[in-house]
């Protein structure tokens, strides 16, 4: 039996993988902003499940959480990384502050909950920090600039500490999903204040009164969770777990557009050695 700790379960992905968890016989540390928000989740788990209020932006919390999963529970095995929500502005159009926020919710909120886990599973030489990043960092639409780098981060990051964490017996992966029939292109999204006409035809159709994707994503929650609980659970768990029946064929389109711009531009490129 694993503990896992899973941020952001009130809604979405973070609700559907503490579902899985919890039905499959493990242990789940289930959090949110609003703990009443994830109390239904224990119900006829209250041996196993651990109903906890966490603001990934408040380190004090995040290390309470913490520190009350691993007296319930021994230990956590499984870091779930997925609390956040969507910002949508030309980058122009950003603001200084909502962007900042962001970054503290979904780039220091991450590094803060790995840091809290790390110790204990150095300790015991063993456990997986999963990552949520999103297909936005691979196509970067317009309108996403600053979520797609903020996903960007995590991936770049994500990517280092498997290599410092493999030798200790712990690995880390990345979860980059595509449309998932979620909150996060309802209530869960946001955008910038201004909306700068120029952008009309780029980021603004990406606003949120333009953009009638929500409620018709392809992708099942459900089935997302067992994707991840298979991954987490192999014995090669992937770097990146590409998931969703749009991502896995945009990454690729992504892939085959940049090979084909390093083969255009690598003379080039390779042209700028001293010359023997």
């Amino acid at each position: 039996m694993s503990t896992w700790l899973i941020t952001g379960c009130s809604t979405g992905f973070g609700r559907a993988l503490a579902i899985a968890v919890l039905e499959r016989g493990d242990n789940a540390i289930v959090t949110a902003r609003e703990v009443s928000a994830v109390t239904d989740l224990v119900g006829d788990h209250a041996d196993t499940a651990l109903a906890l209020a966490l603001d990934v932006t408040d380190p004090v919390q995040v290390r309470a959480a913490v520190e009350r999963g691993v007296e319930r529970f021994g230990g956590i095995d499984v870091l779930i990384n997925n609390a956040g929500y969507g910002y949508r502005a030309a980058v122009e159009e950003g603001d200084d502050a909502d962007v900042r926020t962001l970054f503290d919710t979904h780039f220091f909120g991450t590094v803060d909950l790995i840091k809290a886990v790390l110790p204990q599973m150095r300790a015991r030489r063993s456990g997986t920090i999963v990552n949520f990043s999103s297909i936005g960092a691979k196509v970067h639409p317009a309108g996403s600039g600053y979520y797609a780098a903020v996903k960007s981060a995590i991936e770049g990051l994500t990517g280092s500490l498997r290599k410092e964490l493999e030798p200790l017996g712990i690995t880390a992966m990345v979860i980059e999903p595509g449309g998932f029939r979620t909150d996060f292109a309802g209530r869960s999204l946001t955008q910038s204040a201004e909306a700068i006409d120029d952008y009309a035809d780029t980021a603004g159709k990406r606003r949120k009164e333009s953009d009638p994707t929500h409620g018709t994503q392809p992708g099942d929650p459900a089935k997302f969770a067992q994707a991840v609980l298979t991954a987490v659970d192999a014995e090669d768990t992937p770097e990146m777990l590409v998931v969703g029946v749009d991502a896995v064929p945009a990454y690729r389109a992504v892939l085959e557009a940049q090979l084909a711009s390093l083969e255009k531009w690598s003379a080039l490129g390779e042209g700028t050695g001293y010359d023997s």
